[in-house]
């Protein structure tokens, strides 16, 4: 399956679920609470499937799969007029806490889905890489932290692998906080580095942390040998071939493959030839070679300039599991679902007091890339980042704007403390507020989307 294909067949799959979990919700809340259902849909649009039960609901499956809404007998609504008999059985002659709970049902059936998708990964066993560090630049190279050296703790709480370990890295990254890394290695014992986090932007991209850290995991490195050299590229006619490891370009060491590329564009100033040394077999070669000019340059509009060679290509293995029995996997599920919740809201206020980013919102263009690569990577993994999107949609739910379940909240909470329901009027112009905002957020996480792939 193309990674196309695979990402609208798992974002399909994806959406599905959550948004079925979702609606549930309030549809299981609201026929406890005596309140008649009209329909259940997943999705928008022209219907794809349809069927009624015995109560008279009508169960839709649509073709936009975005979405979903239960609909529920109102004597406010004018396209359902409500027949003398079940007017008892109409949402708006409940009592404000039976309303209260029906829309909160939602957001609060989303975060059981998050807790029970936490636990069944952590019964699976979800595959990951053992935190040894592979490489090191930025951030981390400052720091004083060393390929081969097994981080053990961050911040005096022991790491397990390799994603725990990137997980605390880059929520400090966020909120630029310096952070204490232990490591151990066999040549040097264990040492504390502290990671200057606050040293980065205010602005910074999330996905631009890690890169800025500066530290990949043993698995992933890349030798810098060259696993194939274009034929009339300028490496191939300085001689150089496929096997041969890098060991210098320009006069700059190089430990690791993604270094090469930096030091060609550093060392490659117009007309001038790079100084390259290599091992070839056990003994060493010097050439030189003149770079040629990329002729699909950067939008910066500075020049790019090519070798013709690539890396060998790596096969990464998982070398750790993260499992735990069911009993205590109970506990495991509640702390990483706090944590989650926990950088979440976080996220969410800085973005609000313009201590993040607001490139750090993410569309359904990279909710699909995701949704296709963590199903690529096994059923745990998947069910993490399902129960990532599911808390996500909880949260996003419960916040107070009109149209989202929170905003129902916020007018109930309204009602409570004045006595009576907010005027028709006053909910008629928060549903066109909250549909702008809504609209808002999501044209500003779509143009994020695009604009990453175009950078």
């Amino acid at each position: 399956m193309s990674a196309f294909f695979g990402s609208v067949w798992w974002l399909i799959v994806t959406l599905g679920l959550l948004i079925t979990f979702h609606e549930y919700g309030h549809f299981v809340i609201a026929r406890r609470c005596g309140v008649k259902v009209l329909k259940f849909s997943v999705g928008f649009g022209p219907a794809l499937w349809s069927r009624f039960d015995r109560h008279g609901t009508q169960f839709v499956v649509a073709a936009i799969p975005l979405g979903g809404y239960v609909k529920m007998l109102d004597e406010r609504d004018p396209d359902a007029p409500v027949a003398p008999e079940d007017v008892s059985a109409s949402f708006n002659r409940k009592p404000v806490g039976q309303r209260m709970a029906i829309a909160a049902a939602g957001p609060a059936f989303n975060l059981i889905f998050t807790l029970a998708a936490f636990w069944l990964m952590f019964v699976i066993g979800k595959p990951d890489y053992q935190p040894i560090i592979g490489h090191v630049s930025g951030l981390a190279a400052e720091a004083g932290l060393k390929a081969g050296e097994r981080i053990t703790a961050i911040d005096g709480k022991p790491v397990e692998n390799w994603t725990g370990a990137g997980d605390r890295l880059v929520a400090a990254g966020m909120s630029r906080t310096d952070v204490r890394v232990s490591v151990s290695s066999a040549d040097h014992g264990s040492s504390e580095h502290t990671l200057a986090l606050s040293h980065l932007p205010a602005d910074i991209d999330q996905q631009v942390i890690y890169e800025r850290i500066g530290l990949t995991p043993q698995q992933l490195a890349l030798p810098p040998v060259i696993g194939k050299a274009v034929a009339d590229g300028a490496a191939a006619q300085a001689g150089l071939r496929e096997g041969d490891r890098v060991i210098s370009i320009g006069g700059q060491s190089i430990g690791d493959w993604r270094e090469v590329s930096k030091a060609i564009q550093s060392h490659a100033p117009q007309g001038q030839a790079l100084a390259i040394v290599v091992d070839r077999d056990g003994q060493r070669l010097a050439v030189s070679a003149r770079p040629k000019a990329n002729p699909d340059a950067g939008h910066s509009g500075a020049p790019a300039w090519l070798l013709g060679i690539s890396p060998q290509p790596i096969s990464p293995h998982y070398d750790a599991t993260l499992r735990y029995g069911p009993l205590d996997a109970i506990p495991q599920a509640l702390s990483t679902t706090w944590t989650q919740t926990h950088q979440t809201l976080t996220m969410l206020g800085q973005m609000v007091m313009g201590q993040a980013s607001l490139k750090n919102l993410s569309g359904i263009i990279t909710i699909a890339e995701a949704a296709n690569a963590s199903a690529s990577l096994g059923p745990a993994w998947f069910l993490n980042f399902l129960a990532v999107i599911s808390l996500s949609l909880a949260i996003l739910n419960l916040l107070p704007i009109p149209i989202l379940d929170g905003g129902a909240l916020l007018y109930y909470l309204i009602e409570l403390a004045k006595g009576s329901p907010v005027s028709e009027r006053v909910q008629i112009a928060g549903q066109y507020v909250g549909l702008v905002l809504l609209v808002a957020l999501m044209g500003l996480a779509l143009y994020n989307d695009i604009l990453r792939h175009v950078s």
